[in-house]
C-alpha cells in the first residue's frame, strides 16, 4: 500500500471559522478589489474588501431582524453570481447555515434538499426559480421565509436590518468553531438519493490557508478570475472562499453564451473550469479557422504546440520547431489567448481527466492547467498539480495537510484537513465511506515515482467483460468525448463478450461541422446520426481511442442516439457528469440490442 502524506505548512486553528478569513482579508488589504461587477458598456465595477465586509454585515443584519436564529438552515438557489457569495458570507455573519440547492435542481429534488436539511428559509433568484419551489411549498411547513433576488428583497432585508446592533452581529459570527458545521451540501446523486455533505469551517479554512499556500503563484492579491461553473458545487463554491482568502478579484458570468465577451472585458489571469470548457474552446477554434478555410493551418499549429511541449518536457527543443513555433503562435496561438482576455496564465481543471493533448496544447499557448482531483466530501481538492513541478496529465500530489494512499485494491484513500465529518442524518453511509480516519474515494488512481496522483477509474464503474476483462470506462470515454461532434459517450459491456458504447451527438458544434464538411447544417435527430460522415467521424473517434487499450477492451460496437444526454432530461448531474447508473438502466433495450446474436465486429445503429 502506497501512502503520501504532506504536512501543513500552516497551524491549525480550531477556533477559526470562514469569517476569520474575510476578517484578515479587510485588515490586511481594506482597499484591494476582491470582486468586480458588470457595468454599462461592458466594464467592470470593483468592490474593495471593506465594501463588500459592509454589504455582508449589512445583510447579515437583516437576516437576523426576520428572525432568523443561530444554527437555522436557509436555502439558496441561484446562478452564479456576487450576490450568491454575499449571501453565503452573510449566512455565516448571522450565525446560521447555507444550502445550495442547484439552479436546475426539479421541485421534487428541491423538495429532498429543504425537507431533509430542516431549512426554515428559502432564497431564489428568479421567478422560475421561485414558481419550482412553490410547487413544493406546502410540503415543506418549517420554511417560513422565502426572498427572491431579482424582485430586490436582498435590499429589503437590508433595510428591515438597520436597527440590528453591530454588536449582536459580531457575538454570532464568533459562535462558530472550527469543528461546527459550515454548510450542508448535497450530492450530485449519480448513485441514488442525494446525501447531504456535513463540512466544516475547519474543512474550508485549513484548506484555504494551505492550499494558497501550495499554489501562491495563482492565488495572490492582485490576480483574477471569471468563475462561470455553479458556486452551489463545491468545486466553485470552495474556490469563492479561497479566493477571498488570497485576495483574489473575482468577477461571475453564468450565461457560457456570453463568457468570450465577458473574458475579452475581465481579462483574468486565472480560470476554474472542467475539461468539457476546455475541449469547447479548442473545438470552436477549430471548426472555426476550417469556416475561414484555414483548419489545415490549425491543425498543424495545434500538432506543433503539443510537440512543442513534449519537447519542453524532454527538455530540448529544436531550433527548427522553435522557428515554426514563434509563426503559429502569431498567427494562430495569440488569437486563442486574446479570444480567453489575453492575461490567463492558469486555469484549474477538476471533475473529469483533461486528457495530455489538450494538456501539452494549452501549456504551449502559455496557459498551464493545473488539474485537481477531490469531492465534495472532501471540500473539493484532495490534490492539485505544482506551477513548480508541473505534470500533465496528473493531477499533482496532496495539497498541504492531506494524507492519501491507494489500498491494495487501487482505491484512492484519504485523511486530512479536508475531508468532511460525514453524512447528515446518515450513519449507515458515513461507515460505508470510512475505513477509520482514512475517507474512502471510490475512486482507482496509482502514485508516480514523485507521488504525483493519477485517476485511472471509478472503482464501481469497472467493467467485467464475460471473458474476465477489467476495463475503465473513462480511459475510452474521455478522448472519444473531447472529438468536437461527439455530446457524450457511455462504454458498455459488463458481463458481455465485448465492448461497446452508446454514442450522442454535441447539438451546438454538430451544425457547424456539418457545414465546414458539406452538408446540411440542419440536420438533427436520426438524419444526422445515420449521415455517413458523421458515422466516419465517430468512427475515427472510436478508433483512436482503441488504439490506446488492448483488443479485449477496445470498443467494437456503437450505438448513435437521436439526442444528447442532459442535465435536464436527467442523465447528467449540475457538474455534467454523466449518471450512469440511470442511463443503463433506461437504456437497457438499446444494449441488450447490440449483443443480441451478433458478432463482435465494428458497426453502428441508431435508436430514438
Amino acid at each position: 500500500m502506497k501512502q503520501y502524506d504532506v504536512p501543513a505548512l500552516i497551524p491549525a486553528d480550531p477556533t477559526a471559522n470562514v469569517t476569520d478569513l474575510l476578517v484578515v482579508r479587510v485588515r490586511e488589504t481594506p482597499d484591494l478589489a476582491i470582486f468586480a461587477l458588470p457595468a454599462g458598456g461592458g466594464g467592470w465595477k470593483d468592490v474593495s474588501a471593506t465594501e463588500f465586509l459592509a454589504q455582508v454585515v449589512a445583510l447579515a443584519k437583516g437576516l437576523v431582524a426576520a428572525g432568523i436564529q443561530p444554527g437555522d438552515k436557509i436555502g439558496l438557489m441561484a446562478k452564479t453570481r456576487y450576490e450568491w457569495t454575499l449571501i453565503d458570507f452573510a449566512t455565516w455573519y448571522a450565525g446560521a447555515i447555507l444550502v445550495p440547492v442547484y439552479e436546475t435542481s426539479a421541485p421534487s429534488q428541491l423538495l429532498w434538499y429543504l425537507s431533509d436539511s430542516g431549512a426554515v428559509a428559502m432564497i431564489t433568484e428568479n421567478p422560475d426559480h421561485f414558481a419550482r419551489f412553490d410547487e413544493i411549498r406546502a410540503d415543506v411547513p418549517l420554511i417560513a421565509h422565502t426572498w427572491q433576488i431579482d424582485l430586490g428583497d436582498l435590499d429589503k432585508l437590508v433595510a428591515q436590518g438597520v436597527g440590528v446592533p453591530d454588536e449582536e452581529i459580531e457575538r454570532r459570527r464568533g459562535l462558530a468553531v472550527g469543528s461546527d458545521m459550515a454548510t450542508l451540501i448535497y450530492t450530485s446523486g449519480t448513485t441514488g438519493r442525494p446525501k447531504g455533505c456535513i463540512i466544516t469551517h475547519s474543512n474550508f479554512v485549513e484548506l484555504s490557508r494551505n492550499a494558497q499556500l501550495a499554489v501562491p503563484e495563482v492565488v495572490h492579491p492582485g490576480s483574477t478570475t471569471l468563475l462561470f461553473i455553479t458556486t452551489a458545487h463545491i468545486f466553485a463554491r470552495f474556490i469563492s472562499v479561497l479566493c477571498i482568502h488570497g485576495g483574489v478579484k473575482v468577477g461571475h458570468q453564468p450565461d457560457t453564451k456570453q463568457l468570450l465577451p465577458s473574458l475579452a472585458t475581465f481579462k483574468p489571469s486565472f480560470l476554474l473550469a472542467v475539461p468539457r470548457v476546455f475541449e469547447k474552446v479548442y473545438n470552436s477554434s477549430e471548426q472555426k479557422a476550417e469556416a475561414g478555410g484555414k483548419g489545415k493551418i490549425f491543425r498543424a499549429a495545434a500538432d506543433l504546440a503539443i510537440a512543442h511541449s513534449k519537447a519542453v518536457d524532454a527538455g530540448t527543443v529544436p531550433l527548427g520547431m522553435r522557428v515554426k513555433f514563434a509563426i503559429f503562435d502569431k498567427l494562430v496561438y495569440s488569437k486563442i489567448r486574446t479570444a480567453m482576455g489575453g492575461n490567463v496564465k492558469f486555469a484549474v481543471s477538476g471533475s473529469a481527466p483533461l486528457g495530455l493533448r489538450l494538456g501539452h496544447f494549452y501549456r504551449s499557448l502559455g496557459i498551464t492547467i493545473l488539474e485537481g482531483y477531490g469531492l465534495t466530501e472532501t471540500t473539493a481538492p484532495i490534490s492539485i498539480n505544482r506551477v513548480s513541478n508541473f505534470k500533465i496529465g496528473k493531477v499533482g500530489p496532496p495539497l498541504p495537510g492531506v494524507s492519501v494512499r491507494i489500498a491494495e485494491d487501487g482505491e484512492i484513500q484519504a485523511k486530512g484537513v479536508n475531508i468532511f465529518p460525514g453524512y447528515w442524518k446518515n450513519d449507515a453511509a458515513t461507515a460505508e465511506v470510512f475505513d477509520g480516519d482514512w475517507f474512502r474515494t471510490g475512486d482507482i488512481g496509482e502514485f508516480d515515482e514523485d507521488g504525483y496522483l493519477q485517476i485511472t477509474g471509478r472503482k464501481k464503474e469497472i467493467i467485467v467483460t464475460a471473458g474476465g476483462k477489467n476495463v475503465a470506462p473513462a480511459a475510452l470515454e474521455d478522448p472519444i468525448r473531447a472529438n468536437p461532434i461527439i455530446g457524450q459517450v457511455i462504454v458498455v459491456g459488463d458481463q458481455k463478450p465485448y465492448i461497446s458504447a452508446l454514442v450522442t451527438l454535441d447539438e451546438e458544434m454538430l451544425p457547424v461541422w456539418l457545414k465546414n464538411n458539406g452538408e446540411d447544417e440542419t440536420l438533427s435527430g436520426a438524419a444526422a446520426a445515420t449521415n455517413p460522415k458523421v458515422v466516419a467521424e465517430i468512427q475515427r473517434a472510436v478508433d483512436a481511442a482503441n488504439a490506446t487499450v488492448s483488443r479485449a477492451e477496445s470498443i467494437r460496437k456503437f450505438v448513435v442516439l437521436e439526442q444528447d444526454l442532459t442535465e435536464a432530461s436527467g442523465y447528467l448531474t449540475p457538474k455534467l457528469s454523466i449518471k450512469r447508473g440511470v442511463i443503463l438502466k433506461d437504456f437497457a433495450d438499446v444494449i441488450d440490442g447490440m449483443y443480441a446474436g451478433s458478432p463482435a465486429t465494428e458497426g453502428t445503429s441508431i435508436v430514438s
